[in-house]
């Protein structure tokens, strides 16, 4: 589009401001206006990772979502809502990019794995020039603060969604020989159980907020309880012949 204002997905890191790429220090600073997801009432871990790096004066679109965790991801109930909020924040992305602006949209970890921006992508990038910018990936970050070697040689590397059943959770485990479980929070008890049926649960490592401040890691089998929060996930590592 003539005269349009350029799209950046922008991957912020796992946690650690550090972790943040040259190229998306960048972007952030070209950027006429700064999109982020959040929860309602809050900054969102994306806006609160490039705290520090904002210039003065640049204009900020936050994207509070209608419904978090609180609805199952299959009912009607979430995802009507949550199809007109991608549907409704793509609007005032594409508003302001008509009039010539350039958007900056946060993206925790990585834009293209799991994140809320490849839904505005989908709806924007034919329209806008877009450039995507890489991030620092949560499982990436995680497996780094436990000092975890995940895998190596021909071992095979499963991304598990803790919010899939739990059969097949169970099923993909043993045939695997490694896995990163994501989205954890209250699907703990659940994936606890799929890893002692799998005969798993041994090697599984709990990490919670890797790399952030309060980040911290421990086996999963030592867990007292089956709190987690959001941002947490389960490191299963391959490399059973390691020394």
């Amino acid at each position: 589009m003539s005269g349009a204002g350029k799209l950046y997905g922008v991957g912020t890191g796992p946690g650690d401001p550090e972790l943040l790429t040259l190229k998306a220090v960048r972007a952030i600073g070209e950027a006429d206006v700064l999109a982020w997801f959040a929860k309602a009432g809050r900054n969102g871990n994306g806006r609160a990772i490039v705290e520090g790096l904002l210039k003065p004066g640049l204009a900020e679109l936050p994207l509070y979502y209608p419904v978090t965790t609180e609805v199952e991801k299959d009912r009607e109930d979430y995802t009507r809502p949550i199809t007109a909020f991608y549907d409704e924040s793509a609007a005032a992305v594409a508003a302001e990019l008509s009039a010539g602006r350039t958007v900056a949209i946060l993206s925790e970890g990585d834009p293209m794995f799991y994140g809320s921006y490849m839904h505005l992508h989908v709806r924007l990038a034919h329209r806008f020039p877009t450039e995507v910018i890489p991030g620092i990936t949560a499982m990436s970050g995680c497996w780094s603060l436990s000092g975890l070697p995940i895998v190596q040689g021909d071992d095979v590397l499963s991304v598990l969604p803790g919010t899939m059943g739990e059969a097949d959770l169970e099923r993909r485990l043993g045939d695997t020989q490694a896995a990163v479980i994501m989205k954890v929070g209250r699907n703990l008890p659940k994936i606890r159980r799929a890893l002692a049926a799998a005969g798993r649960l041994g090697e599984a490592i709990y990490v919670e907020r890797g790399t952030m401040a309060a980040g911290h890691s421990l086996r999963l089998a030592e867990k007292p309880d089956d709190i987690a929060p959001y941002f947490s996930l389960v490191l299963v590592p391959g490399w059973s012949a390691r020394p």
